[in-house]
């Protein structure tokens, strides 16, 4: 299945997301309504909320709650987005402005926190004690990554192994929480359940890993931001971090200082020493094993089309262009 096919496979729980989402963005504070809805609708690809409908369906849950879940996944990624934006100075976002950009850092800051807090009212309205366990564990992880990869900024001696920690908490976590909750949702027994964790924790990897291949290997037009944001932020991806590794030290160096100084100056000299490298090949390696893996955990639950579209979403993660 393409992701046209797996949208439609679950198309009336997206529906019902979707004007769930629209219900609870509304507040009495006019500029929450207008960010929110800013935000929320700018296109992203709705991936993690699929994830929770997919793999609640594919544990043959029959109830509404889901959806829920699936709005409270989308509420946290978006708040994460806004604040992401705000830490990194980003302007551009799914080709449109960033929130900071057009209503300033305090508002979208503001606005992020009250996503975070609507989450959480959500999630009481559930019922579940599991479901608080593992979002507010899943919120900390989060904010854990955020600050891991603050510490990164501007250091060119960023290992492989420090790289992928961070994305692992900053990203993959709330894959792993979505699927997680599908299966808790459906009342599954613990062994589907860590399952469809480790379904999303390889494919939020997977996921990271492509979107960092790209933000060196594609245009903006394609992704939706700026190339090289991630360079201009003194940020040292996988792509930069092994490009750096087959270096020859005088090349080394030089990249060093790029990533110590931050900024686009140099921005052509670094596409180019990726390009000369295997770095690319081996980011893109790397998420095709991630996306393998994912899709291996899957074996442990019943095969169903919504199971299949699980599987075909990892492909879709390392297949893209944007």
């Amino acid at each position: 299945m393409d992701i046209t096919t797996i949208r439609e496979l679950i198309g009336d729980d997206m529906e019902a997301v979707d004007k769930l989402i629209i219900r609870q963005l509304q507040s009495d504070v006019v500029l929450i309504n207008q960010i929110g809805a800013y935000i929320v609708h700018s296109g992203g690809k709705r991936l993690r909320p699929m994830i929770v409908l997919l793999a609640a369906r594919a544990c043959s849950y029959e109830g509404e709650k889901h959806t829920d879940l699936a709005a409270i996944i989308e509420f946290i990624h978006t708040a994460t987005l806004l604040h992401d934006d705000v830490v990194d100075g980003s302007d551009l976002r799914r080709n449109r402005e960033t929130a900071n950009a057009v209503w300033g850092n305090e508002a979208s800051v503001l606005v992020g926190d009250f996503l975070y807090s609507r989450s959480f009212e959500m999630m009481v309205e559930v019922g579940k004690m599991p479901v608080m366990d593992i979002l507010s564990h899943a919120t900390n992880r989060i904010a854990e990554g955020e600050v891991l990869q603050l510490l990164n900024v501007h250091n060119p001696d960023t290992s492989e192994a420090e790289y992928m920690e961070v994305i692992k908490r900053k990203t993959a976590t709330l894959f792993e929480a979505g699927a997680r909750l599908g299966g808790i949702i459906a009342g599954v027994d613990e062994a589907q359940q860590l399952a469809l964790a480790d379904y999303g924790l390889h494919l939020g990897i997977a996921f990271q890993l492509v979107d960092d291949a790209l933000d060196y290997n594609s245009s903006n037009v394609e992704i939706g931001k700026n190339i090289g944001d991630d360079l201009a932020e003194g940020k040292p991806t996988l792509p930069l971090i092994q490009a750096m590794k087959s270096a020859d030290p005088a090349l080394r160096q030089h990249l060093a200082g790029i990533i110590e100084n931050g900024g686009l100056e140099e921005i052509d000299f670094v596409m180019q020493a990726i390009a000369d490298s295997d770095a690319i090949a081996y980011t893109q390696k790397l998420a095709q094993a991630e996306a393998e893996e994912a899709k291996r955990a899957l074996e442990r639950l019943p095969d169903t089309p919504y199971r299949r579209a699980l599987s075909d979403l990892a492909d879709f993660s390392v297949a893209r262009a944007n």
